[in-house]
């Protein structure tokens, strides 16, 4: 019998996936990666076995993801379109890649996955997987299977008594990891409707809030948190931490119409407290430390960056040459940012750095400034100087 890795998360899609390619006479095998998402793993294993999977793998890459994918992203402040900080798609590369070790260990030719065939995630695992195994054939269901909607797979998964937890209700289709959560479908796809309360999961809706601020203050060293209010930290209870604050606070909800891969609109709501504060203080710090030509030029690598990730390029030429970059940017950037959140905002209102390139007596306009204003008259005649002259 001919054997598939299916990437498996417990949801809807891929627990009538396992069923349905067993129907079509493959033997399944699922691989199920803990991001941080926070489910029960045992019942999941249960479930994928119940619908028909001979094997199930379960891995905690918790710790690889903040270290190889989320750290390297935070880095880079990347954020795609000013409002999707990737949780989704950090993970995407990191599951491919065990995909590919399992169906090696296996002996599979096959794997697949439940992404819908007009989505990001299918180019992204697919592509990782290329990458690094172009023998593998791919398998993917909801491109090729009779449904046309989530209802009708709820009806299939009913009728085969395959255990589901969505219902037709609030059929939202959700991605969690430790780094936020993307949530789409439903109610959500009508752009005339506000995102309902339910929809979220890891934040409370800032109207809802007291009326005192929070403040923090997040440390750093070479562009990786260390400390959350002078207490040093590991990153992953660092990242809970800053989820569980920062969700109390409304902080790092997104609604977006976002520009797919394939060529479509959608929109998505997007939960990232914590990917929200550390992307905001690490942005803060290298304002403090990094001279200017650095830092204007790595905005624009950055949305290169921020681009390659969500566009399935993790494993590409392109994004290793941007890493080496990016971590020569970050050799300064050590130092604490304070953080007020309140009502959804986040914004810093604090900064310290022992490489801080702000000056107060050059910036001051107190009685302690030693700049030599007399310098600005021939600096100025000098910058002037290519446009004098030139017809308009």
């Amino acid at each position: 019998m001919k054997k598939v890795v299916l990437a498996y998360s417990g949801g809807l899609d891929t627990s009538c996936a396992i069923r349905w390619l067993k129907d079509k006479g493959f033997e399944v095998i699922c691989f199920v990666a803990d991001l941080g998402q926070g489910e029960d793993f045992q019942k999941i294993e249960e479930r994928g076995l119940a619908a028909g999977a001979s094997k199930v793998y379960v891995k905690d890459l918790r710790d690889e993801f903040i270290k190889d994918f989320i750290i390297p992203a935070l880095k880079a402040n990347a954020i795609y379109e000013g409002k999707y900080l990737l949780a989704t798609a950090l993970g995407r590369p990191l599951i491919a890649k065990y995909l590919v070790e399992v169906a090696h260990k296996e002996k599979a030719e096959y794997i697949a996955h439940g992404c819908t065939g007009k989505g990001n995630d299918q180019v992204r695992l697919e592509v990782t997987a290329t990458i690094l195994d172009p023998k593998l054939k791919v398998i993917a269901p909801l491109r090729e299977w009779e449904f046309k909607s989530r209802e009708e797979e709820i009806e299939y998964a009913q009728m085969h008594n395959i255990p589901i937890e969505v219902t037709k209700k609030k059929p939202y289709s959700i991605d969690r990891n430790l780094w936020g959560v993307s949530i789409e479908a439903g109610i959500l796809e009508d752009l005339d409707k506000e995102p309902p309360e339910d929809a979220y999961l890891i934040t409370k809706a800032p109207t809802g809030l007291s009326s005192y601020p929070k403040y923090i203050e997040v440390a750093f060293e070479k562009g990786v948190p260390v400390k959350v209010d002078g207490k040093k930290m590991k990153l992953q209870p660092l990242i809970a931490l800053l989820n569980e604050i920062g969700g109390a606070y409304g902080v790092g909800r997104y609604d977006l119409i976002e520009n797919r891969l394939v060529g479509i609109k959608s929109r998505e709501i997007y939960e990232a407290p914590a990917a929200t504060i550390l992307y905001i203080a690490h942005k803060e710090l290298e304002s403090l430390v990094l001279d200017r030509e650095t830092a204007h030029y790595k905005e624009i690598l950055s949305l290169k960056y921020a681009e390659l990730i969500y566009y399935g390029l993790w494993y590409s030429p392109l994004k290793e040459a941007l890493d080496s970059f990016m971590e020569v940017t970050q050799k300064n950037v050590t130092g604490s940012i304070k953080l007020k959140l309140f009502k959804g905002s986040c914004v810093a209102v604090a900064r310290k750095s022992p490489y801080s390139l702000y000056k107060k007596e050059l910036s001051t306009y107190s009685k302690e400034d030693t700049f030599d204003h007399r310098l600005a008259d021939g600096f100025i005649k000098i910058w002037a100087m290519p446009f004098k002259g030139q017809e308009r």
